[in-house]
Formats: structure tokens, C-alpha cells, sequence
């Protein structure tokens, strides 16, 4: 019965142990007990240069799943316990030396939230009403305003500036505006 377990990885190196593994796999020959290594990403929006760039993110970081062909009564055979555990930057699996398996809708729910990432890349930065940005593109760049709304679907913001002496609300994408930080010395 194939399960699926998080094993637990130093933190910025997923990718490394995802090689690793893989290649302990193939050269073990454990392909039959190790069917699948995932580490679960989600593309995000980014500005650099005043450019939009898509760049990925670990969804779980420090953390990649593992699918095991485990023995009837649901336990990791202990050969693939030992090689996952000895492949450099891992740390264990979730639950110690008694692996606790994700559940099947718990596995369904990661990949779905993946697949919906890859169709419409979120932005990077989220914003909260009453936060203050400063625009970066188009007639007001440049001005300051108020978050008033957000529309995390849509990835817009309601902005309020002052023209002109009076309070107008801005619609804006968020890739067009940016936190504004304060130092202690304002």
C-alpha cells in the first residue's frame, strides 16, 4: 500500500535532497518502494526592473514528500527508512522513528493548491487595509496613499490619495505599488 510522508529537510536545501534522494533511488535500486519524490512549489509575481518576473516558492518549507510502497500493515520497510534518513540534509521524517503517513485528501488538497498556483501566479507581496504604499508606475507615481480595500482575487488594491487637497480612491494591481517602511527617526 503506497503512502505518502513529509520528511523533514534543512531549510534551503529541498532541491539538493530531491537530487539526492532520486539519485540514491535509482542507484539503490528502490524505485519499487520509493515511487515519488515531491517538493510542492507555487509560482509567485514579482517586479524587478520594472518587469513582471515569475519566480517559484516552496509552499512547505524544509519539508518534501516522499510516496513509499509500505508493507501491509502500513509501515515503512525499514531499508527505505534507513536511506531516506541517511541522505545528506535530511532530518527525519514527520513523526520520528514512527512515520505519521499523510492522508489521502491531505495529499489530493497539496497537489490541487498546486495546480490552482500554476494556472494564476499570486503576487509576492499581500497588503492589509490601512497599510500605506507608494505608487510606482502611471499618472501618480510616485504618491502615497491608504490601502482601502483589497481584492486578493482580482490581485487589486483600492488606494486612497490626496489630490489636490481631497481624499481619491485609485484602483491599483498590486504589482504597481509598494510597502512603505518607516524609520524610527519619521
Amino acid at each position: 500500500m503506497k503512502q505518502w510522508y513529509f520528511i523533514h529537510t534543512y531549510s534551503g536545501h529541498e532541491n539538493k535532497v530531491v537530487e539526492s534522494l532520486a539519485a540514491r533511488v535509482r542507484d539503490m535500486e528502490l524505485g519499487e518502494l520509493i515511487t515519488s519524490i515531491l517538493l510542492p512549489k507555487k509560482p509567485v509575481l514579482d517586479v524587478r526592473g520594472g518587469k513582471e518576473h515569475v519566480s517559484e516558492v516552496l509552499m512547505y518549507p524544509g519539508y518534501v514528500l516522499v510516496e513509499i510502497d509500505c508493507d501491509e500493515k502500513g509501515k515503512v520497510p525499514d531499508n527505505v527508512f534507513h536511506v531516506i534518513r541517511a541522505t545528506p540534509k535530511v532530518t527525519g521524517f514527520l513523526g520520528g522513528k514512527a512515520p505519521t503517513p499523510l492522508s489521502h485528501e491531505e495529499v489530493d488538497q497539496i497537489i490541487r493548491h498546486m495546480e490552482e498556483a500554476a494556472e494564476k501566479p499570486k503576487p509576492k507581496f499581500t497588503y492589509e487595509v490601512g497599510e500605506v504604499v507608494r505608487i510606482k508606475s502611471g499618472p501618480f507615481a510616485s504618491f502615497t496613499g491608504k490601502v482601502e480595500e483589497v481584492n486578493e482575487d482580482k490581485t487589486t488594491l483600492k488606494v486612497s490619495i490626496t489630490i489636490f487637497g481631497r481624499s481619491t480612491p485609485y484602483e491599483l494591481n498590486f504589482l504597481e505599488v509598494e510597502k512603505v517602511t518607516f524609520s524610527e527617526d519619521e
